[in-house]
């Protein structure tokens, strides 16, 4: 049995009520919601909350709500491991589970055939996770950090008159989604580590939403990607 676990707590101090906030027309999480159910790979696709509001939003979208996510689970410091390994435990009656995908509630660029390309990927590699990544736009080795005095410099020197194209290319964690063996996520082996393998994505279909910066970028990005049908 595989199925998809989409966090979402009520609280967030950045953007508050991020996760039910509208986007392009519907609730955040009804996005993510979307896709997992559209993927066609899941035997059951779950809300892990603490929140009322959250829990009844994500039901009209589609998902169960099995269980509230306890407060103790659900602060600022709580990890995506341990939400996980939460739901799992609660659902153990139900299962056994042989995958389970986290699903970021805050998706919206997530699309059902990625979320089954993630599967092929982890099953066809025999590894213990995999998850969505994307490049940097510009070669991280190239970095600069402002000093005190307001200069800037670069991080690493070494690298400042080498060509581009011979830098290495570096990757980032796109935030959509981690797909893993039940194994894997009830030990809390870790998922930035060779035990995974990317699912490269193009940066037109990545972006974070951690900010109100961030959130009307997204909005842009959205509707160009809607209106050139992408």
């Amino acid at each position: 049995m595989r199925i998809a676990v989409i966090p979402a707590r009520g609280g967030s101090k950045r953007i508050p009520r991020k996760n039910i906030r509208p986007f392009a027309g519907r609730p955040m999480i009804a996005h993510s919601i979307a896709a997992a159910l559209a993927a066609d790979c899941f035997d059951r696709v779950v809300v892990s909350t603490d929140d009322a509001e959250v829990a009844d939003v994500a039901r009209q979208h589609g998902a169960e709500i099995p269980f509230l996510r306890p407060a103790t689970l659900a602060d600022d410091h709580t990890g995506t491991t341990e939400v996980i390994q939460h739901a799992v435990r609660a659902l153990a009656a139900d299962g056994p589970f042989s995958h389970v995908c986290c699903i970021y509630a805050t998706a919206p660029f997530l699309t059902p055939d990625v979320l089954r390309a993630g599967l092929d990927a982890l099953t066809g590699s025999g590894k213990s996770y995999a998850f969505s990544v994307a490049a940097f736009p510009s070669p991280i080795q190239r970095a600069l950090r402002i000093r005190p005095d307001g200069a800037v410099e670069p991080i690493w020197p070494e690298h400042r008159l080498v060509r581009s194209q011979d830098l290495e290319p570096a990757y980032h964690d796109a935030g959509q989604f981690y797909w893993g063996t039940a194994e894997a996520w009830e030990s809390a082996a870790p998922i930035h580590s060779p035990l995974s393998v990317p699912v490269v994505l193009p940066a037109h279909r990545v972006q974070d939403i951690d900010t109100p910066e961030d959130w009307v970028r997204a909005e842009y990005l959205y509707a160009a990607l809607q209106q050139a049908g992408a």
